[in-house]
């Protein structure tokens, strides 16, 4: 069994269960072990937990939700579950890569948003923030509908459908906020069962792990204010991108929470790097 969508470690992840299960909230106190169980949420706990061993279903799927920059989202198999460092990015609003972002409008687009968690987190986390949610997956748009109306957003939310920018011609963003399909052919050969059940549009990328990670850094720039900042995920694909791009500097993102492989670069350097950046069809 294999824990890595939301948790790291099996204790955890049975806490999740039990907490959900009896009906508590994620972060009750330690107390709450000594909570009486009734019959009926100790047969509850049972069958969560024999589908999650039996079926290596991840927990989230189960439960029908997850937690991200400590909001709470609907979860299901319209997208993968919400894990993204990028959570931090959020949390710290976006300090020290763009010093604006709490003190007043900022436009920012989720680009790959899956279920929307990482736009509408910064929604919430930033109230004067404006959000596009941008995807090519219908299904996983109207998760992010759900989440999105569950949060209470909508007035500052909007999601596009779309390959990548397509359908965002002329529109320009303060910050892109992306975590695409990045896993190479030999990771994804390799993964647990548990990530066989996330829709494989939102894992595989190609060979490399870059196949959209390319496209995105070719036309990130006609899509940012002149000191807009991306924010790119690429995990373990972090090193293909250093080789395929080595007249590039790159800056990655420190992370105090975990994780790795997030990129980032200001709308100036991605207009310096253009001549190398640029994507050409395979």
């Amino acid at each position: 069994m294999f824990c890595g969508h939301g948790t790291d470690n099996a204790w955890d992840e049975a806490v999740q269960l039990v907490l959900f299960a009896a009906g508590l909230p994620a972060d009750a106190p330690a107390r709450a072990g000594e909570h009486p169980l009734s019959e009926a949420e100790t047969g509850r706990i049972a069958r969560l937990l024999a589908r999650r061993i039996t079926e290596r279903l991840p927990l989230p799927y189960l439960t029908g939700e997850a937690w991200f920059a400590g909001l709470r989202f609907v979860c299901d198999r319209r997208a993968l579950v919400p894990r993204s460092p990028l959570a931090e990015l959020v949390l710290s609003e976006f300090r020290p890569w763009f010093a604006g972002a709490g003190n007043g409008r900022v436009s920012v687009l989720d680009l790959c948003c899956g279920g929307g968690a990482i736009g509408i987190a910064a929604a919430v986390h930033l109230p004067g923030a404006r959000v596009v949610l941008s995807d090519v997956d219908a299904d996983a748009l109207a998760l992010a509908a759900s989440n999105v109306a569950q949060h209470g957003v909508g007035d500052r939310v909007r999601a596009v459908q779309g390959d990548l920018f397509d359908g965002l011609a002329g529109e320009r963003f303060d910050i892109i906020l992306c975590n695409p399909p990045y896993v190479d052919a030999a990771d994804l050969a390799s993964m647990p069962a548990e990530f066989g059940y996330e829709p494989p549009i939102g894992l595989g990328a190609g060979a490399d792990g870059l196949d959209l990670a390319r496209r995105i850094l070719d036309a990130a720039a006609a899509h940012l204010n002149p000191d807009g900042l991306l924010l790119l995920e690429v995990g373990n694909s972090w090193t293909a991108l250093e080789a395929a791009f080595p007249r590039v500097a790159f800056t990655w993102v420190e992370l105090e929470s975990g994780g790795h492989g997030v990129l980032a670069m200001q709308a100036a350097e991605l207009r310096e790097s253009a001549r190398y950046l640029a994507y050409t069809t395979p």
